[in-house]
């Protein structure tokens, strides 16, 4: 039921949307403060939310927020209002990355978003087993790539011979972090080993999905050790769908638009039944990123898309853990 009034159970069921987007192994490296003057959402990186090895200069951070952006975006649009959002709107506070206000839309003019979206938010699950072969429609892959393009990126699907050389580059990326100390402990930091602990971040063993039988698929080993008698291996697709989101430039702004881009097409993916998970494992490393995309724009992730069974439901924040301050305006 959508509601015109900004009260203090919309404002947590908001942030609740918010922190339900994707982050880098589930780090979730937000903040959130809401202005009770104006009604804004600052949104900002959480201190020490950032992967020092794996994400050195914060892009993949930005790309998180960015995700969480889209989602408050969208939870706005289900309560009756149209968000109006700035990033990075204060150069002088490197991070504050967005702000968000939530206003009446102007009579006549259509609201921002796609309302259906907002129950794919509380679907949308990674999901890092095997898909089935069945191919995606050409209409839903213009559909998923209009997602991207309403966010200021592009999602493009390469043809079988550049898939094979965008797994290989993956691939490649996977065995550096395997074999890199530093980011390989990292990683196991961030996989919560007993299923029956509390723990509000990081990844379930349950998540993690098998390995590729066959490997073509080079899936991420959150472990680091790869030895057979610790992973289970299962036969993924032989024909996967992977598409290469990007953007024209670099910059900070540009890493924040390709989460929203990202969330967009995810959420819209979801709502049509697909299955995704993501491969960033080329992006870490500064000469394989530059050539999965080279002459045509900065990739920031690979999307692996198809049809299979949903992914597990990993943890998140309560809203109220990740607000600075709770205040509300009626």
């Amino acid at each position: 039921m959508r509601s015109t009034s900004f009260d203090a159970a919309v404002l947590e069921t908001c942030v609740s949307a918010a922190v339900a987007a994707p982050s880098i192994h589930n780090s979730q490296p937000w903040r959130f403060r809401l202005d009770p003057e104006t009604v804004t959402f600052s949104v900002r990186a959480a201190p020490g939310g950032g992967l020092r090895h794996t994400d050195a200069e914060g892009r993949a951070l930005h790309l998180s927020v960015g995700a969480c952006v889209l989602n408050l975006r969208v939870a706005m649009v289900h309560f009756g209002w149209d968000p109006v959002t700035h990033l990075l709107p204060r150069p002088e506070e490197p991070d504050l990355l967005a702000s968000v206000r939530p206003t009446a839309p102007a009579p006549g003019r259509p609201r921002e978003g796609d309302i259906d979206l907002y129950e794919a938010v509380w679907r949308r699950h990674s999901s890092r087993f095997p898909f089935s072969d069945r191919p995606i429609p050409p209409s839903l892959r213009l559909e998923l790539a209009a997602a991207a393009g309403a966010e200021g990126a592009w999602l493009r699907f390469p043809e079988h011979a550049e898939t094979a050389r965008l797994l290989a580059l993956t691939a490649d990326g996977e065995q550096r972090n395997r074999w890199d100390a530093d980011r390989s402990a990292e990683s196991r930091r961030w996989v919560r080993e007993d299923p029956y602990a509390a723990a509000d971040t990081g990844l379930p063993r349950a998540a993690l999905g098998p390995q590729d039988t066959r490997e073509r698929l080079p899936m991420r080993d959150f472990t680091a050790r790869r030895h057979p008698d610790r992973l289970p291996a299962r036969m993924y697709e032989t024909t996967p769908v992977i598409a290469v989101l990007s953007t024209e430039h670099d910059r900070r702004a540009d890493w924040l638009r390709a989460g929203q881009a990202l969330e967009h097409v995810l959420l819209v993916a979801t709502a049509h039944g697909l299955r995704a998970s993501l491969l960033h494992q080329a992006m870490e490393w500064p000469d394989l990123r530059a050539s999965v995309a080279p002459g045509s724009g900065h990739a920031h992730m690979l999307v692996r898309l198809g049809y299979g069974p949903e992914g597990p439901a990993t943890p998140r924040r309560a809203a109220r853990a990740v607000l600075d301050a709770v205040a509300a305006s009626g």
